[in-house]
């Protein structure tokens, strides 16, 4: 039996939400509303929508801002805007953004059941794409990673079991041995591969810099920061941040991120406001962290 395929409705006009909602529901559509801008855009956010039916006027948030936010967030989701017969330019520009197809009010029932249709029919075909390649990597080996010696056959086992999970990942050995390819190779075999993978090699800055690098900051918060900057833990939200050579982190900086990882947020440098993130750390180093937790360079707390 084929995937359901999920659609979220979004208009101020709660009636009208509804109706479209009930006439797609009526032909096997499992279908969520969202009465403004921001319950659509949260709901956007936390949670996965095959095909997302917008109204383009709507008070705080309009439908571009929605469309914006549905390619960010949902990349192979497919938009449809709903636009008034005035609205020819914002139409236009919704097109070249983007969305797959627009509706004009008021709106035909089975017009809008044919537009979903087809959308739903581009989903159901990147889906079976996608089967098809996790077919494929099963039986010819973990995307990203080649070879046929029994001891990597064994890693990529140990790397299938933990791709799908949100474990923090350790990964050691020499330099040269290809760990920022293994991290990508978890990336993208998790549920994150839509994600950000940021990568940040811990030995390239100093320590100022790196904590700028990892946290951002606001404006004036040092000499030279006039602007606000987004940190990595920003960027990498949804995804997975990459810090190579972690061996290396100051332990000042070990102590910051050992706090994110327990909190689940972020505190620009200059800034009070903590900025909620949800990101999968995935490590490499070629030091033996034991040996630096006994020595006192690398705090237990985070190793363990």
């Amino acid at each position: 039996m084929p995937e359901q395929i999920r659609v979220l409705v979004i208009d101020d006009e709660e009636p009208h939400a509804q109706a479209v909602a009930e006439s797609l529901e009526r032909i096997g559509y499992e279908c969520d509303i969202a009465t403004s801008g921001p319950a659509g855009a949260q709901k956007i956010e936390n949670e996965d929508y095959d095909v997302v039916i917008t109204d383009l006027k709507m008070d705080s948030i309009d439908g571009l801002a929605l469309l914006r936010k549905a390619k960010m967030e949902l990349p192979d989701a497919e938009v449809v805007l709903v636009t008034g017969h005035g609205d020819i330019k914002s139409t236009v520009l919704a097109m070249q953004q983007g969305a797959a197809n627009y509706l004009t009010k008021p709106l035909d029932i089975s017009e809008l059941r044919v537009v979903v249709d087809k959308a739903a029919q581009r989903k159901r075909l990147a889906r079976t794409n996608q089967e098809l390649h996790r077919q494929l990597d099963e039986k010819f080996g973990f995307e990203g990673i080649v070879g046929s010696s029994p001891s990597l056959h064994q890693v990529i086992e140990k790397l299938k079991q933990i791709a799908p999970t949100n474990a923090t990942v350790l990964i050691q050995g020499e330099t040269g041995t290809g760990k920022e390819l293994v991290a990508k190779a978890i990336h993208n075999n998790s549920p994150r591969k839509n994600k950000p993978f940021v990568p940040l090699n811990c030995t390239a800055l100093n320590e100022n810099l790196m904590e700028d690098e990892l946290f951002g900051h606001e404006p004036g918060a040092f000499t030279g920061g006039d602007r606000l900057r987004k940190g990595k833990f920003e960027y990498a939200n949804g995804g997975t941040l990459f810090l190579d050579e972690v061996g290396d982190m100051p332990l000042s900086l070990q102590a910051k991120l050992l706090r994110v990882l327990e909190d689940g947020q972020v505190f620009r440098i200059g800034g009070n406001e903590a900025i909620k993130v949800n990101v999968r750390l995935i490590s490499a180093t070629n030091r033996d962290l034991e040996a630096a937790v006994e020595q006192g360079d690398f705090r237990r707390d985070l190793y363990y």
